[in-house]
């Protein structure tokens, strides 16, 4: 049975950033946080075949699947390019996921972070949109789409080529939306003007704009007094006409339950609301910040085990808060024990895998010289 598409909830619970005991998938906290967004009425969980190792499809299942009704929950994951070698590796794929999350089927399916390059070759290469297609045929999937990290003419070049694409999920947030490397407004445009509904991606930007710097703070307090710096992003994504859903990997149940109640008594953007907004953006573009948005598959394929996205906050956290002996600190006794910077071999691998194009290599051997001396 087909979704509707325009009824969505609008926030969506991505498991990409759960809580963690003993590096582990702190599975009783993810219940909980569960057991809270449902009874908000929401209901729409996001995964991958990557996340968390392959545990985050584990986790679905244990946290949602063997607690829920399957009709009372919507469920999505990807199929990773990166993993595909050969055609038979699209269904090996798709049949563990189904194994993992102890489904029969799934509400959304989509070819993971669509770009130029390797993912976009190996997608078109295997025949993957005409798979998924055919998937949806068999009941084994009732909505197909894909995640995109390109350009907005390989966007349009996506669309007329595969017009049956149901729903396109973006990375949408307001520092982004004039970034000429992920081109949030302009891919927004594309697929407005053609009707295709969005789930949005990294509206916080990883984090970054749940924690911007004082000064930022400071015009959201007077504004909106009491007001997360998080519900003021959420809000401006949720604003824009078209938005199927917006995702958010909340890590913890503070942010459940500030989310929620985001949502459950949402306000969109006023005018003067707008003008802060627009404010906190020249402060942000003021701060020379790495766009990380700490996703994490740059650590996965790291030969040396180095937590790329650690380092890069630490990095931002300084330039905000402008304490350099801490935030060296921190490095040394959270970072440092595991890898540090100075370990990096250039191998090039976090750079071929990360969704915001970073120079990681380079910023490596920024931090060194910053934190390894």
């Amino acid at each position: 049975m087909a979704i509707d598409l325009t009824k969505m909830p609008k926030l969506g619970f991505g498991l990409m950033r759960l809580p963690q005991k003993d590096g582990e998938i702190d599975i009783g906290t993810v219940c909980n946080m569960a057991d809270k967004y449902m009874e908000a009425g929401l209901n729409y969980f996001d995964t991958a075949y990557v996340y968390h190792g392959g545990y985050s499809e584990v986790a679905a299942r244990k946290a949602i699947v063997e607690r829920y009704p399957r009709e009372s929950f919507y469920l999505a994951t990807k199929l990773p390019a990166w993993c595909l070698r050969f055609p038979d590796d699209r269904d090996r794929i798709f049949n563990e996921q189904c194994e993992r999350a102890g489904v029969d089927y799934f509400d959304f399916y989509l070819l993971h972070s669509v770009e130029e390059g390797g993912n976009y070759d190996a997608y078109e290469k295997f025949e993957c949109f005409k798979w998924a297609a055919e998937k949806k045929k068999e009941g084994r999937i009732r909505h197909c789409g894909f995640s995109f990290h390109g350009t907005p003419a390989l966007l349009e070049k996506l669309l007329d080529d595969h017009p049956d694409t149901e729903f396109v999920q973006i990375q949408l947030n307001y520092l982004d939306w004039d970034n000429p490397v992920i081109a949030s407004g302009k891919l927004y445009e594309i697929l407005r003007s053609r009707g295709i509904p969005m789930i949005i991606m990294e509206p916080v930007k990883g984090g970054t704009l749940a924690s911007p710097p004082p000064e930022a703070v400071e015009k959201f307090e007077s504004a909106r007094p009491g007001a997360s710096a998080a519900s003021w992003a959420l809000r401006f994504v949720a604003s824009l006409p078209g938005v199927m859903c917006i995702l958010s990997g909340m890590s913890n149940e503070e942010q459940m339950n500030d989310n929620i109640n985001t949502f459950t008594k949402f306000e969109p953007l006023s005018d003067s609301e707008k003008k802060v907004i627009d404010e906190v953006r020249e402060i942000l573009h003021g701060k020379p910040l790495i766009g990380c948005t700490s996703c994490r598959y740059c650590c996965d394929g790291c030969p040396q085990g180095i937590k790329i996205p650690d380092i890069f906050s630490i990095i931002n956290a300084q330039r905000i808060y402008n304490e350099g002996w801490r935030a060296k600190n921190y490095y040394n006794a959270n970072v440092a024990p595991f890898a540090r910077a100075s370990d990096c071999i250039g191998c090039g691998q976090c750079e071929g895998v990360c969704p915001q194009h970073l120079p990681i290599i380079e910023l490596l051997k920024d931090a060194s010289e910053q934190f390894d001396k």
